[in-house]
């Protein structure tokens, strides 16, 4: 009797019995490419996808491989949105604002001027509604979204000259990310959208008249401080942004339920590791910074005022123009409301109380 007529005739237990065992098919390795925005020199905000992919490869029992490339390496920094909705990778990590110009409901997934904190952005996305829309969203686009870190509450750049009133707005070449550059066009300025790894060079040859990124130690890290003196606070722009990892439907689909909950946890730790980072790291840049002469300054009350006047006029345009952005940010803007009230009495109150402390 062959092989196979033992085991339809036995059964199991017959074979298990006569010594012949079954052959037994191991689930076959995945292997993914993933196209980040980012240098490989920002530890941080880069590092976000390769703590995703150790997780991935970890809690895979190295099954599951996805490689990390920068940008330019696979495709040009502002080119993955393409890359993963046609296929050309299976995922990619980013920042969602950089993509407005396809629809600028892509900004609320990363950050919109007067915007919401990470905790309170987390919280909308984790336990609100924005997790269900902007999924709804992003399927028009062939992507299955999954947050990828948070870089907290940014500083407002780095200037070559002071900022004292609106007016100096007015013809400022400013490199800044994404969908802001929408206010800074309307309150007069030239908006720039330049990846990370040629700010740089941009600023250092005058291309630009000042430049933002992120935080003391990701800006340390690209030698800002060395072409420009003033650094102003906050980025009004980004009072968080949520990173993203955008994962093509069709390769996301076509895992099993156990690689699929595979990807949702590394995300999750991708996401609180890169805001513990940025936390951690910050403080001691933001002193060194200091120490190297670094001018830091406020940006003007009449500054703050009239870059949320030109927002909220923003929006209420956008409202009547862009369906997608109405339907996310009337719920967006709803839950960022609650928010506030609870963090005035809670979070606000004690901040302030312990800033004004000298521990």
């Amino acid at each position: 009797m062959d092989r196979r007529s033992l085991i339809k005739h036995a059964g199991i237990a017959g074979v298990l019995a006569a010594g012949v065992a079954p052959a037994v098919h191991a689930q076959a390795t995945v292997r993914w490419r993933l196209a980040s925005s980012f240098p490989k020199s920002l530890d941080t905000i880069y590092g976000s996808a390769e703590v995703f992919s150790k997780a991935v490869r970890d809690m895979s029992g190295g099954k599951f491989e996805v490689s990390v490339h920068a940008a330019g390496e696979l495709m040009p920094a502002f080119g993955v949105v393409d890359g993963v909705q046609n296929g050309t990778v299976e995922m990619s990590h980013t920042a969602p604002y950089y993509f407005f110009g396809k629809n600028e409901a892509f900004a609320i997934g990363g950050a919109i001027p007067f915007g919401m904190n990470s905790r309170q952005l987390t919280a909308w996305v984790v336990d609100g509604n924005g997790g269900k829309l902007m999924r709804e969203f992003y399927a028009k686009y062939n992507i299955v979204n999954f947050m990828g870190g948070n870089t907290g509450a940014q500083m407002g750049g780095w200037f070559r000259k002071e900022i004292k009133s609106p007016a100096d707005i007015k013809g400022l070449k400013f490199r800044v990310g994404g969908f802001a550059g929408k206010v800074i066009e309307r309150m007069g300025g030239v908006p720039q959208n330049i990846p990370g790894g040629e700010i740089y060079q941009a600023l250092e040859k005058g291309t630009i008249d000042a430049a933002e990124w992120i935080g003391p130690y990701d800006d340390q890290k690209l030698g800002f401080n060395k072409v420009a003196p003033f650094y102003y606070y906050p980025g009004w722009w980004e009072g968080s942004l949520n990173l993203e990892f955008y994962v093509n439907q069709k390769a996301f689909n076509a895992l099993s339920s156990e690689n699929k909950a595979i990807v949702q946890a590394a995300t999750y730790e991708a996401h609180v590791t890169t805001q513990a980072r940025y936390d951690a790291r910050n403080p001691g840049a933001l002193k060194q910074l200091v120490a190297a002469k670094t001018k830091v300054l406020p940006f003007p009350q009449t500054v703050l005022d009239a870059s949320f006047k030109t927002a909220m006029e923003l929006y209420a345009d956008l409202e009547k123009t862009n369906p997608d952005w109405k339907k996310i940010y009337d719920d967006y803007r709803n839950f960022q409301r609650d928010e506030i009230l609870w963090f005035r009495f809670a979070e606000g109150r004690f901040d302030s109380f312990m800033a004004s402390k000298k521990l």
